[in-house]
């Protein structure tokens, strides 16, 4: 499955983005020669009259106007609160979320299935299992994990080499220029000795590394400003400034910037990035072109040392 090195996270849609221009940024991202969508079951329930669903029900409205689910790969996850009990990675969920998952995205097949969050009261062995089951009746091409502690990972990709079964192929964990540390110390290695690939998500810090938020009077700019608190500190402002000077070097913007440093990370397949508009998308899709030297990489990974 050949993926280019930017996916679009569909946690936007029916939330911030409504569906007309949804499509419109869909249809930019796939005519800039783009092709990762992800989304998941629970995108986006936790806007108030949501019920979770939106996002994949607005994917598949798209594909289907478009007649274009040949030339996008979807990836969707399982296991988050849904509501009624409706959650976890049990078998019996699993098989049930899929149809569900199914049904919204008008599809009769899941190029990318992920376990969304651990599911501590289910044994590894039955959720592995029941992605065989789905595979084996083609409804889920590969299946991958997000939000697994490394124990759990490790356990999974063994279960599943032992008993021949479908391994994860790809790992989606939090990763960028100011969270850099748990990846790196517990999950790097991993995915290197592994062959997973890491599509990792707030690849922006949840807009932080835009250098939208600055001060606390920038919180008001978008509905996450009040979770910039935290990265305002001594090292934030050094990552900002690291950036603004790469981003002036190469004539483009820090995010730009900051993706095309993932980008060039070990292991990395696609950061999966949202956006709300035409001109942030663009931003966005420039890292790609964006082949960052060793010495502003080196730069980047000095301001933002842990």
């Amino acid at each position: 499955m050949e993926i280019a090195p930017l996916a679009f996270g569909g946690n936007v849609f029916g939330f911030t983005v409504d569906e007309p221009t949804s499509f419109k940024l869909l249809d930019h991202f796939i005519d800039a020669g783009f092709n990762l969508i992800d989304t998941a079951d629970g995108y986006s329930r936790w806007k108030p009259g949501n019920k979770g669903g939106e996002s994949e029900t607005i994917i598949g409205n798209w594909m289907k106007k478009r007649k274009n689910r040949d030339k996008v790969i979807i990836a969707t996850k399982v296991g988050t609160d849904m509501g009624d009990g409706k959650k976890g990675l049990s078998k019996k969920y699993i098989l049930k979320a899929a149809e569900a998952s199914l049904k919204r995205l008008q599809t009769d097949y899941i190029d990318l299935y992920q376990s969304h969050f651990d599911d501590a009261d289910t044994p590894v062995s039955e959720t592995i299992e029941a992605y065989s089951e789905l595979i084996s009746q083609g409804k889920v091409k590969a299946i991958g994990a997000s939000n697994l502690s490394s124990e759990r990972l490790l356990d999974s990709l063994e279960f599943s080499e032992k008993n021949n079964l479908p391994k994860y192929q790809t790992l989606q964990p939090e990763y960028n220029l100011y969270n850099r540390e748990r990846f790196e110390k517990e999950y790097q290695q991993i995915c290197l000795d592994n062959n997973l690939s890491v599509i990792n998500y707030f690849p922006l810090a949840s807009g932080f590394l835009t250098g939208k938020y600055r001060s606390e009077k920038d919180f008001s700019k978008s509905v996450r400003g009040d979770g910039m608190h935290k990265y305002l500190n001594a090292r934030g402002y050094r990552i900002l400034n690291a950036l603004d000077d790469v981003a002036k070097r190469f004539d483009t913007t820090p995010a730009t910037v900051s993706l095309a440093w993932l980008m060039a990370q070990p292991g990395i397949a696609a950061p999966i990035a949202s956006a709300t508009s035409m001109e942030q998308l663009d931003s966005l899709l420039k890292a790609a072109d964006l082949p960052l030297d060793n010495k502003a990489i080196e730069f980047l990974n000095q301001a933002s040392n842990y």
